[in-house]
Order: structure tokens, then sequence, then C-alpha cells
């Protein structure tokens, strides 16, 4: 057998929620409810880090942030920021599949440094790290339609597509599709009281939450219009005769709450960062027919890393950088319908300092920059509104060792989250700067690797 094609769409700030085939009982999703009947949904998928940056770099190195050393947001018009070079010498997704034999593209938001000249491990090099949507036309979607037509059609292919749309601000969306959703009602939403256990901030303080009806329909909206965008792609494909011959991956940087407990934004729409799971919630869906099981729901534990394993994995172009010790794992054999007897039930993120472990049952989230630890029931409390960390000193302690010991595995020196406020800028908005230098009280004995 060929190796396959590979086509991944990443969006931005597209939540697990808001997708039709995730129950969502007004937003309008053909294409992605399509892909997900004919192919596999991870509905239990998670990002590494609840903000755009480093859950990309996740994403292309396979690492998490206190591996990789980006754990916040790059604002690239800074030219300090600029200046940083990020992720200077990992090797990335594109460059390990271009070892391999790929012919390999990147159209769309890239938000992991500059721009004006191609990363290496690309052919084809198309960024555009802003909303490019106009009337009438899909700038991303246009140059991804354009590479498969040029393509050397001898070779395999990687392309990556990364669609801006459902970034804030949630304006000026085409009106064909706004307006099927100002008279919705928007009950997917919950009303929720205000998540009390941090200070609103970034896009939490938008005029948005003045207007949240018109804000819901402009990301509906643009939703929407991502959903027209993929559909075009997979036409494209299909015109082509290349629909069995090619993995199809839709997923998004991280979540979004709309109004979700009182928030709008992500992990950054609190300080301290939050690990609310509509934050850290994304969606996933896997297709190939034929070699993937379609019309399969998964209900494992999946994130970033995993995903980048399972694509390299299924490329056959297994070239990686040696120095790390990779935390994901491929579920491609989740994907073919098969069972994996020891597959983790737990799934750890961080933001700067704010690491979280979950189970099926509880979440924990430890804040040193702020001196204490959350505990949440996401049984008895799923909107995670009650800290009972004080009633169950047992949880904490299990899960706090569990947290320990990952990170004792994953974390490096020269990257950890936990010296962030030695590291480069990314930002000028950086929680561990606003609010001065944290001493962390105890530090894990590991920390002194």
């Amino acid at each position: 057998m060929s190796r396959p094609n590979i086509v991944v769409f990443l969006s931005d700030d597209h939540a697990e929620w808001a997708l039709g085939c995730s129950g969502n009982s007004e937003i309008r999703t053909p294409t992605l409810d399509h892909l997900a009947r004919t192919g596999v949904r991870m509905r239990n998928a998670f990002t590494p880090s609840p903000v755009c940056s480093p859950a990309r770099a996740s994403f292309w190195t396979g690492l998490f942030p206190s591996q990789h050393g980006v754990h916040d947001f790059l604002a690239l018009q800074d030219p300090e920021v600029a200046a940083t070079p990020w992720l200077a010498g990992e090797r990335l997704l594109g460059e390990q599949l271009q070892a391999g034999g790929y012919e390999t593209a990147m159209v769309g938001k890239w938000h992991l440094g500059r721009t004006d000249e191609t990363a290496s491990g690309f052919d084809h090099w198309a960024p555009n790290d802003y909303l490019t949507a106009t009337p009438g036309r899909q700038v991303v979607t246009d140059d991804a339609v354009r590479f498969l037509r040029e393509r050397d059609t001898e070779r395999p292919f990687f392309l990556y597509v990364g669609h801006f749309a459902t970034h804030s601000p949630w304006q000026d969306r085409p009106e064909r599709l706004v307006d099927q959703y100002r008279t919705a009602t928007f009950g997917d939403i919950p009303d929720d009281p205000v998540y009390p256990y941090g200070r609103m901030a970034g896009e939490a303080l938008f005029t948005t939450r003045n207007q949240p009806r018109a804000a819901l329909a402009q990301y509906y909206a643009a939703v929407s219009e991502i959903d027209e965008g993929v559909g075009r792609v997979l036409d494209e494909l299909e015109m082509q005769g290349l629909t069995d011959d090619t993995l199809v991956v839709y997923t998004s940087d991280h979540g979004l709450m709309t109004g979700h407990h009182g928030l709008w934004g992500k992990g950054n729409a609190t300080v301290p960062y939050n690990m609310l799971d509509e934050s850290i919630r994304v969606p996933m869906i896997l297709r190939q027919p034929g070699v993937l099981l379609g019309d399969q729901v998964r209900d494992e534990f999946v994130n970033h890393c995993d995903l980048f394993e399972l694509l390299l994995d299924h490329a056959g172009a297994d070239v990686r950088d040696r120095r790390h010790e990779y935390p994901g794992r491929s579920f491609r054999e989740l994907c073919r319908g098969g069972y994996v007897p020891d597959w983790p039930d737990e799934v750890f993120a961080e933001y700067g300092d704010t690491r979280m472990v979950r189970t099926r049952t509880e979440k924990l989230v430890w804040q040193p920059g702020a001196g204490r630890t959350l505990l949440f029931d996401l049984v008895a409390d799923p909107r995670e509104s009650v800290d009972v960390a004080g009633d169950r000193a047992a949880s904490v302690a299990e899960l706090t060792k569990r947290l320990d010991d990952w990170f004792a595995r994953y974390d490096e020196r020269g990257t950890s989250g936990l010296r962030v406020a030695d590291l480069p800028r990314h930002n000028k908005r950086e929680a561990w700067r606003d609010h001065g230098r944290h001493d962390i009280v105890a530090h894990p004995p590991w920390l002194a690797r």
C-alpha cells in the first residue's frame, strides 16, 4: 500500500461544543458532521495548553510547553517577540514528513514566529495569521485548493490548513451566514454564574459581553464558514480521486467560552489562568475510508501530542528528535476499531506555571503563582463552580502525585513552565509578569535537574 496523503485542518478557538455532531442543536456544520459520520470522532480530545501559540507548538513538535518552551500567545507585532527564535532547534512535524518523502504545505495561521521566510520543512508556504475571509472568498481555502491542484502528483502530500475565522473579534462574518443565527435561541450555552476563581481578563472584558446574542451569531457563523471551507477541500480531494488515499483530520488549537461560566475567551479569560473544560476540550475528527473504521465515536482521552504520534505512525515517517522523551502515543489502533487495554484514563495540561490533571471524575488545578490548588468534582459539579480541595485531602494528595510524577518525566529544566518568568517574553499580558515574580514555595525535587 502506498503512503497516505494527509490533510490537517487546525482551527483557532473552535470549541468542541460548537459542532452539530457534538450535540449542539442549532449550529450548522453539515460538512464536519458528515466527516464525523464517515470517520472517527474523539469526543474526549484536549489541548496541552488553552491558548493559541503553545497549543500549536505542541501539535508541530509533539511536546508539551515545558519541553518546547512556548508558554503563551506570541504578540508578533512586538519586535522583541518577533525577533525571538521560537522553537529554534526543534524538529517539527513538517520537517519529519518532508524527510519521509512527503511534499509539505502550510496555509493559513502559523502564530509561531515570523512568517516572512518559509519555515523549515515546507515546500509550500502561504501563511496568514490574521482574519482573511472577505465577502464571497476564503483566502485560506483558496490557497489550500491551489496547492492540491498544483502539487507534485508523484509524491504523497501533507497539507496543513490553519483557519482563523472563529477567533475574536466576533464580527464581520458573511451576512448570509450570520442571518441564519439572528433568531437562534442559543439554548446550548449554559446560563452560568461567573467563575469565582480568578478575575476576568483578555477577551472576557471585551464589549462582546454587552451584546452576547450578536457575538454568538457571529461565532456560530464563523464555524459555519469554516465548515464550508472544509467542504471545498473535501470536494477537491473527491474530484481528484484522492478521498480513499487521504487521511483527513479536523481539530482546533483549544476551546472557547462564549458565556460559559460567565466568561468569554479561553485559558486567559481569567487571571490566574483557568483550565475549565470549555477551554481545554477540542474537536478531533479523523477519516480515511477503508483504512480507519468509520462511524465511530471514541471515548478515550487524547491530545495534540497523541495526534502528532498518530500522523507519524500513519505516514510511516518516524524520524523524531531523540533528545526528547515524547509524551504522546499514537491512537491509530483505536481509529481502526481496536482496543488498547492500558490507554491512559487521565489527561494533563499547562499554561505558564498553572498545571492540571483531569480524570473522568475529578480535576486538579495547581496554581503556584497564586499559592493554591483547586479540586473540582466533575460528577457532582460538572460546571466546575465549587472548589472542594479543602474537603478531599486524599484526592488532592493522589492527583498531586500524578501531576508531579508526570511532569517529573516530561518537564525540561531550560523550558519549564515553572520558570516561565525567566524565559523570553511572549506578550505584554503575561500573568506571571503582570503580578510580579512569584516564589514557588515547594519546588518539586525533579525541578533541580
